[in-house]
């Protein structure tokens, strides 16, 4: 008797793309498809389950400080009754005497990893009841699945990882259950008698209440923010072009003479050795005063004006002083790759949707081949996939949008050298490379939605861009003096697009009726070109975009020793912002970086690896938060805040467990979990860490007797909420 293959995929849909890469007559079954060499079936996600506490015990169905800690020696687990029918059918498929080797095919990852391990386990199937293998794939496509059934290593290769899995779920189910037992024992009646409601219990957990305490913290951060006025002193200059040299149609805000035309420029006031006001308590910052009438003092003392709107004639004699001019290039790179918490947190801030619904649309690329896998955590290439690149880029020159830019990087040599490139790090790879567009499936296209595809726009156009040169800028920056008071100019133009002609010019209106999504009116953080730019808390920010290159070119020609005319002054007034709230992709970030929102890609790098959860579960953390009405989620404007239930179990927690609301412990945690995937630390030593820390903290909490002073905790937070006033 030949013995059959059998492939085990994590969802029906992947199982139909391995049997269709498989080239055989597959005949559909019951719950799985067969043909002379192979069966191939599925899981519908998770079959297998971790038992409750009662199944251990009948005595655990009763909340009691007496059964607590709850730290089994042996885990129990159930097949989740809702799909036993196909545990059993895949269980059966195992046990067939005529099936030989087995080829694991569910997603490429820890989970999926557990979630076969699990079937095995119920299954009653060891490693030496018959040869397994691990197939890791990156994308759906079929050269990627028989490349993945072909290099497919025997199972056993991923014990580490499967070790880190299992403790991820025991670390999750033991800090769940024990800490929000013992919480609720002490708390819950506490908590719901101040709102008035029925008895609810306290539910935290390793990552979901770190990331409510990262909200809790941040509001109370608004909150007890106090504004601090500014004002700062602004010159009016005005730059006179020789009427000769003017284009045809003058900029926006020229003012035009028969003989010359001006355009009028700011410069900001900024304190220096031989200013007046050296060193003086009055100043915020060197750029601003704390009060206005020194702003007015300063002006008067400078014989000029205050002028509220445009700067009215020039008077001859008023002029300011050329005393520094620099001129300089400014390059700026290509952003690095798509990870699964940058994709998610472009499309919170893009398109305003949830980290959960850009996983659900990802994911749904992914499984029509379009793109690569997307819960990765890289930014990079790997070596092997930038040395085949040519084959996506192929494929995106039937992608119409972007057709031309990918005709045209193979026109040229970049991708050939993108191998020893930033965008190329075998190092910063664990499990997959960054999402990329496959070049494959673009026939689906017309079948996803609008979002969907403005999705996969997004990530093709990262992509397209790496092979790109870098944006060029040319930067002016101007110093000009009046009576020892210095006023400082800063300008730039971009020259040379590079990249940005691919993913967007930020700033740039979007033509009508294109629906590339190539423009990026977001992406431009300085807010340069509003003349209000810095005026709600900014004071730093005083650079200039501007599109006009004969105006730009009059500026380079200006020398040290120059006088510029000037029309008088304004101040301009301004206050301190509070921290911002997150929103639901800013909270990513911040939970990819142990807490912090890290903006800048170099720092990100650094600490890659640091994060609180991981990619597949941080989306899955902020839904639960809000599903349990902890968190409150604006779906306009991804705005996350708390709930009143939210900000009173944080101080549930911060008076008992506090290290739960700490992100660099939190992180620790996942962290060890990686080591155990790499073989640095044992399954054996990291549970002992595990249950020591579960087991001193839920008896701390059996001791404590402090639900007089959270209820002052409570009464400070009520105002807050509409319905808090105490019952």
């Amino acid at each position: 008797m030949s013995l059959k293959s059998l492939y085990i995929a994590e969802k029906p849909s992947v199982a139909q793309e391995f049997g269709k890469a498989l080239h055989e007559n597959l005949a559909r079954r019951d719950g799985y498809l067969e043909s002379d060499n192979s069966v191939v079936t599925w899981c519908v996600g998770h079959l297998v389950t971790m038992s409750y506490p009662d199944q251990y015990d009948e005595k655990y169905k009763r909340w009691s400080f007496d059964t607590l800690p709850f730290l089994p020696k042996q885990f129990k687990y159930e097949v989740i009754p809702g799909v036993k029918k196909q545990f059993n059918i895949v269980k059966g498929l195992l046990n067939r005497k005529d099936i030989g080797t087995v080829f694991v095919c569910t997603d490429s990852g820890r989970e999926g990893e557990y979630i076969y391990r699990l079937v095995a386990q119920m299954a009653g199937i060891r490693p030496d009841t018959k040869p397994q293998k691990r197939v890791w794939i990156d994308s759906q496509t079929e050269e990627e699945i028989q490349r993945g059934i072909r290099e497919a290593k025997d199972l056993s290769a991923y014990n580490n990882l499967s070790d880190a899995a299992y403790l991820r779920a025991k670390e999750d189910y033991l800090m769940g259950i024990n800490f929000s037992r013992a919480l609720s024992l002490r708390y819950a009646y506490t908590v719901s008698g101040y709102l008035g409601k029925k008895y609810q219990a306290i539910s935290v957990g390793r990552v979901m209440t770190c990331v409510l305490g990262m909200v809790v913290r941040r509001e109370r951060e608004i909150r007890a923010f106090q504004k601090t006025p500014f004002y700062r002193v602004m010159s009016q200059l005005v730059l006179q072009l020789p009427a000769a040299e003017q284009p045809e149609t003058a900029a926006e805000g020229m003012y035009s003479s028969d003989t010359f035309r001006s355009f009028p420029f700011e410069g900001e006031w900024r304190v220096w050795e031989e200013s007046r006001y050296f060193q003086s308590p009055k100043l915020y910052k060197e750029n601003g005063f704390r009060e206005r009438k020194d702003a007015e003092t300063l002006i008067e003392a400078l014989h000029g004006r205050l002028l509220q709107d445009s700067p009215a004639v020039v008077q001859p004699e008023q002029t300011a002083l050329v005393v520094k001019i620099e001129k300089k290039q400014e390059k700026k790179n290509p952003p690095l790759l798509y990870n699964l918490a940058e994709l998610q947190n472009d499309c919170s801030r893009r398109f305003k949707i949830s980290p959960d619904q850009t996983l659900q649309i990802a994911q749904e690329l992914y499984e029509k081949k379009l793109v690569t896998y997307p819960r990765t955590d890289a930014r990079v290439l790997s070596s092997a996939i930038a040395k085949q690149i040519d084959r996506n880029l192929k494929g995106l020159c039937r992608y119409q949008p972007c057709a031309a830019y990918a005709q045209n990087i193979l026109q040229g040599d970049a991708w050939r050298k993108i191998g020893k490139t930033r965008y190329t790090n075998d190092k910063q790879i664990t499990d997959h490379y960054a999402i990329i567009p496959t070049g494959q499936g673009m026939e689906q296209l017309q079948r996803i939605s609008e979002l969907s595809r403005k999705v996969y726009d997004c990530i093709v156009r990262r992509f397209l861009s790496i092979f790109y040169p870098p944006a060029v800028y040319r930067k002016i920056q101007l110093v000009t003096e009046v009576d020892h008071e210095r006023f400082h100019s800063s300008f730039r133009i971009l020259e040379q697009p590079g990249y940005l002609e691919v993913a967007g010019i930020p700033g740039k209106k979007q033509n009508a009726g294109d629906k590339s999504e190539n423009s990026l009116p977001e992406d431009n953080p300085s807010g340069a070109g509003d003349a209000e730019a810095g005026k709600k808390g900014n004071p730093d920010d005083n650079e200039t975009d501007i599109t006009d290159a004969v105006f730009l070119d009059q500026l380079s020609k200006l020398r040290k020793g120059d006088l510029i005319p000037l029309a008088g002054y304004k101040i301009r007034e301004g206050e301190t912002s509070p921290p911002k709230r997150y929103t639901s992709g800013s909270m990513i970030l911040a939970m990819e970086n142990a807490g912090q929102l890290i903006e800048d890609e170099e720092l990100r790098a650094q600490i890659k690896g640091s994060g609180i959860g991981t990619s597949a579960t941080r989306a899955e953390i902020l839904k639960k938060l809000a599903a349990i009405k902890y968190l409150a989620l604006n779906k306009k404007t991804q705005i996350i805040t708390p709930t009143q239930m939210g900000e009173m179990v944080y101080d549930v927690v911060d008076a008992s467990i506090r290290p739960l609301l700490n992100p660099e412990l939190t992180a620790s945690w996942e962290k060890g979990l990686t080591y155990v995937s790499e073989g640095s630390i044992t399954a054996d030593e990291y549970m002992q860490k595990l249950e020591a820390f579960v087991a001193r903290h839920t008896k701390n909490v059996q001791g404590l007797r402090n639900q007089s002073a959270l209820k002052q905790a409570f009464d400070q937070a009520a105002p807050y909420y509409k319905k808090g006033k105490r019952k």
